[in-house]
């Protein structure tokens, strides 16, 4: 009895698997759209062969939705607002949407293949965001998993960008991966210096584009990447400022500091870094020269687990505890967060316990 229902899962299975394959086969060399036309913003018309995703026919035109995901579909990034036009919303789009978004019309360019013409709008910044060739000048290595590259700029040479913003690399196919994967990486330098700029990347297991900048890229190497994209940036009040991240979400605070320093604010600034032990600390000396360099600047690193019988005096645990300790003001607080989802929602939690507005609480998560 066994054998026969373990027969028959066998055999259901394999239909299943060779129907599915028979549907990608047809839909690879039967599905003919023809020429498509994707009207943006009732200002600009592309006329494209159909087939292929909307933001890949918007990358191939040089228009460059943001992706953090190199198009899978599990960032949520790649936002537009399609007026007609893209087909029915799609499962795998609404977890990333609201309910307010959905009957404006918003879907993920990502999840829609170009069948027919279309529709769409997208802000007028990203018009802006262009592709970038750069030469990888120099590597550092902070930590065991953590590492900064310094890439000059090639073509074009020059690149504005707001603090807190960041680029799209693109690594390219290499023995474990055959096709090229693109990842968001915060910018880690000032927005003062055009003709370079810092990224600090930490590496992902088996993740496909850490492995190729760890393993493979050297130094002299030219590597390409679009940007700059992101709203996380400083609002241009005078309120204090309290940024919290760990690991390499280090990158855009570091950004943001270094430009706050450059312009000469004043403002109340604390900066708590979270890390696991003092191995995965870095950049200390430089955050504790930003101490002197700006008027009233705070660097807290949070370790919270430090390995028994090392000589760390600092603060131990999670952050959040501390906040009341660091928060004066909590109605004239605004806070910049960068980390992973989790650490984002803990933190927000916190802050919120602590009164800190929501609407002052401005983040990038990865």
């Amino acid at each position: 009895m066994i054998i026969t229902i373990a027969n028959t899962v066998i055999i259901v299975s394999g239909i299943s698997g060779f129907l599915a394959f028979l549907l990608v086969l047809a839909e690879k060399f039967f599905a003919n759209y023809g020429e498509c036309k994707i009207d943006i913003n009732g200002k600009k018309e592309l006329v494209i062969e159909g087939g292929s995703s909307l933001l890949a026919s918007l990358n191939e035109n040089k228009i460059f939705l943001a992706s953090a995901c190199g198009g899978r579909g599990s960032c949520g990034f790649c936002k537009c607002t399609v007026k007609s036009g893209g087909g029915p919303l799609l499962p795998t789009e609404k977890p990333f949407l609201n309910s307010q978004e959905i009957n404006k019309g918003v879907r993920l360019a990502c999840q829609i293949k170009v069948k027919e013409d279309l529709q769409i709008e997208i802000p007028e910044e990203i018009f802006n965001i262009r592709k970038f060739k750069a030469e990888v000048s120099q590597i550092r290595n902070f930590t065991y998993d953590i590492k900064e590259l310094t890439l000059k700029l090639i073509e074009p040479n020059e690149i504005d960008f707001k603090a807190g913003q960041y680029v799209q690399l693109e690594a390219p196919p290499y023995e474990k991966s055959k096709h090229s994967v693109t990842r968001a990486y915060s910018i880690a330098s000032s927005p003062l210096h055009k003709d370079y700029i810092q990224l600090i990347i930490r590496r992902v297991p088996d993740g496909i584009c850490t492995t190729y900048i760890f393993d493979y890229l050297q130094q002299g190497d030219n590597i390409n990447f679009t940007g700059p994209f992101g709203d996380f940036i400083i609002r241009d009040t005078q309120s204090d400022m309290l940024f919290v991240a760990g690991g390499s979400g280090k990158a855009p605070i570091k950004s943001m500091l270094e430009y706050l320093q450059n312009q000469g604010s004043k403002r109340r600034m604390i900066y708590m870094f979270g890390a696991r032990t003092k191995d995965d600390l870095y950049l200390t000396e430089e955050f504790r020269e930003l101490e002197e360099k700006l008027a009233d600047f705070t660097y807290v690193p949070v370790l919270s687990k430090p390995k028994e019988g090392t000589d760390w005096q600092g603060k131990t645990g999670y952050i959040p505890p501390y906040f009341p300790e660091y928060i004066k003001d909590p109605q004239n607080t605004e806070a910049y967060l960068c980390g992973s989802p989790g650490m984002i929602a803990a933190v927000k939690k916190g802050l919120l316990e602590n009164g800190v507005s929501e609407d002052k609480i401005y983040y990038d998560s990865f």
